[in-house]
């Protein structure tokens, strides 16, 4: 696979270029300069860290996927799993972390935010159901707490999805396969008075190989207009997404031994959801002579019924235990940002200004249910929550081979909750100032160096900052400050010193003022103790030939509990050793294909280290042949050895009918059997 540089693939695509370049002089070195680098990954003279890094269309396309949200299984080192029915936000995995749906991961597509802050299922809910992968221009992460445009959930790291303002030519395409599977894609860009029309229309459904399936379906429908280039123009985009299922939750491995259940089975079959998400954002871009302005604004409206039972019979031995949890809300927001060159004091300097603002309208709710009819309400809140932020960074070019990039970030925080209980209503303020500072070396010899510091933070569930009684037992309960504090420590090298092969390596460490853990037996996220990362990643990208691209990462995190306890001092669930190889082939003739194996490590399961998950690799595949320019067929098989592992443990309580007390079990989810899917694809 050949690869286009940067700006190559941005301009063709009709995106914005990564990140805002500016036109003045300048030896500053910055992503989406005018200079046309070798490859999308050569990012050598231009990150501002060793853990920053881009990919295009051609590079996300290549790979077969399971779910839409794996497609972020490009960032190396991440790892996206399920745990549950299809229609339910991914499991995330980055920098000794379990994200949970995403708490410490910052997720936006095309400036929305992704991650649900105060959402009925756990802080940070990150759906990407709604994403159509074939609109993907490009994808954009950074790892750390050191760049000052991202803000809430970003002391992991930030990615930011790219949609197209149009297709190189239009697609329709019918995909069938086992399990239930069935997908049918329509999409075009036609011109229309001075700009272009992108549509997008997707038709799926998914059974799983589940005894219950999940009998996923979904309806996504994309409509853009946009006029102008990539830097001097705007786009109005409406975003439609439906879905409905039924859910395998995690499953006790006690009954799995016993021969109670299958592996595929599940305690509940009454489980599952229903959600729906409607979108409309427009977005602006002006270059001027010494800088550019992009302003971007959306509104979302969402929704969620969630019924989990993880604990069966725990709680209510004659109903169950399964729960519903609601979230409906209106979202709405906008970013602002200017850049600008100038000289000052000798130096060249590069200068970054902009503002945030996002409002949260939310009706959240708790509720016991038996086959999803409600029988009792736990809790029943509305909250406005509402922040905003300026931010500034400057990179200043003190020597040939030296560039600093300082930065700061204000952010403001205000909530309300009106609760059903009320000595839980209330209302809440909080503010944070963090700083940011890098250091970058060189290059020498195709080589550069980094060392970057910052602070970050995640916001907590508002209706932890003004609870007083717990709304199931009527105890009294401790509040939680509405904004956790990150501190972040990172030094990295990039380097193509071997032709066409670039590579990366970082050490860091990450403290965390409160760890937000996700709560089995209760299908949420709690405040937890003081927590320390730290590890290094290792990313490798080798073209041998115009026609073979290998890619391989490794990464590992050590992840610590700061405090004293006696219950230990892991971070239950947190990720240890990832390593990921991907080979991708193209131009062969009429034939192209990939191969990709994922080795997901072994997790401490619980405080002390005394129970831990097994490890899980995956291969899959994809084989392909083009008939001419406009047709071809593909077949991707997933989980091709066909692995009985698990995708998610998890190591809590939990009471089967018949048991007498409460069982302390491992409970997981499985991978899912191989999958075989074959698409029919024509370029309109």
């Amino acid at each position: 696979m050949k690869l286009r540089s940067i700006v190559e693939m941005q301009l063709l695509a009709g995106l914005p270029l990564l990140w805002s370049p500016c036109a003045a002089s300048a030896d500053i070195p910055r992503l989406g300069a005018v200079e046309v680098v070798e490859s999308v990954n050569n990012l050598v003279g231009i990150a501002d860290s060793a853990s920053e890094g881009a990919r295009v269309r051609e590079q996300l396309q290549a790979r077969p996927i399971y779910r839409p949200g794996e497609i972020l299984e490009s960032v190396p080192g991440l790892i996206i799993t399920q745990h549950s029915g299809e229609g339910k936000a991914n499991q995330y995995f980055l920098r000794g972390f379990n994200l949970d749906h995403g708490t410490d991961l910052a997720i936006t597509v095309d400036g929305i935010p992704v991650n649900m802050r105060t959402h009925g299922h756990g802080q940070g809910w990150a759906d990407l159901n709604f994403l159509i992968p074939e609109l993907v221009g490009d994808l954009q992460y950074r790892k750390g707490p050191y760049f000052a445009e991202e803000g809430d959930f970003a002391a992991a790291g930030a990615a930011r999805l790219g949609l197209l303002n149009s297709l190189p030519r239009g697609v329709a395409e019918v995909g069938v396969g086992n399990h239930g599977y069935r997908r049918a894609l329509i999409a075009g860009s036609p011109e229309f008075a001075d700009g272009r029309f992108l549509y997008a229309l997707e038709l799926y459904h998914n059974d799983g190989p589940w005894t219950n399936p999940d009998d996923f379906r979904k309806l996504n429908a994309v409509l853009r207009y946009s006029e102008g280039t990539a830097t001097n123009g705007f786009n109005v985009t409406a975003m439609a997404y439906h879905g409905k299922w039924d859910s395998t939750d995690q499953i006790p491995g006690r009954a799995v031994a016993s021969g109670q259940i299958g592996r595929l089975d599940a305690i509940d079959p009454t489980d599952g959801g229903r959600s729906h998400r409607y979108a409309i954002s427009a977005a602006w871009r002006r270059t001027h002579p010494t800088g550019n302005t992009e302003a971007s604004a959306y509104v979302v409206h969402s929704n969620l019924n969630l019924f989990s039972n993880f604990t069966y019979f725990l709680v209510d031995p004659v109903n169950g235990d399964q729960f519903e949890q609601k979230d409906r809300r209106v979202m709405s927001g906008f970013n602002l940002q200017h850049s600008w060159t100038t000289r000052l004091g000798g130096f060249d300097v590069e200068n970054r200004v902009g503002t945030q603002m996002r409002n949260d309208n939310i009706s959240v709710g708790l509720f016991n249910t038996r086959a999803q009819q409600r029988l009792s309400t736990t809790r029943e809140d509305h909250a406005v929550e509402t922040s905003a932020a300026v931010y500034l960074q400057s990179s200043v070019q003190l020597a040939q081979k030296v560039r600093t990039v300082a930065g700061a970030r204000a952010d403001f925080y205000r909530a309300e909750v009106t609760s059903d209980t009320a000595a839980n209503s209330g209302k809440s303020n909080d503010r944070i100032v963090s700083p940011k500072l890098g250091l970058i070396f060189g290059p020498w010899a195709k080589t550069e160096y980094y060392l970057n510091y910052g602070h970050g933070f995640h916001s907590n569930d508002v209706r932890g900052t003004t609870i007083t009684v717990d709304p199931a037992s009527g105890a009294a309960a401790s509040k939680v400050p509405l904004l956790v504090r990150a501190k972040g420590y990172e030094a990295g090298v990039r380097t193509e010193i071997i032709p066409r092969l670039q590579s990366t390596f970082s050490v860091f460490r990450l403290d965390l003022d409160s760890e937000l853990l996700f709560v089995g037996d209760a299908g949420t996220t709690e405040a937890s103790r003081p927590s320390r990362r730290t590890g290094f990643e290792l990313s490798n990208l080798y073209t041998p030939t115009p026609w073979l691209l290998l890619d391989a990462d490794l990464a590992y995190s050590r992840a610590r509990f700061t405090n004293s306890d006696p219950a230990g001092s892991r971070v239950p669930g947190a990720v240890e050793g990832v390593a990921t190889f991907t080979a991708t082939v193209d131009h062969v003739g009429p034939y192209y294909g990939s191969v990709r194996a994922r080795y997901f490590g072994p997790r401490s399961l619980i405080e002390d280290n005394s129970v831990r998950s097994p490890s899980t690799t995956l291969v899959s595949g994809r084989i392909g042949y083009k008939f001419d320019k406009r047709v071809r067929v593909q077949l991707d098989v997933l989980n091709l050895l066909d692995r009985r592992s698990s995708q998610i443990d998890y190591f809590y309580e939990s009471q089967l009918r018949g048991e007498a007390a409460p069982v302390a079990d491992r409970h997981f989810h499985p991978v899912e059997s191989r999958s075989f899917r074959a698409a029919l694809i024509a370029d309109l």
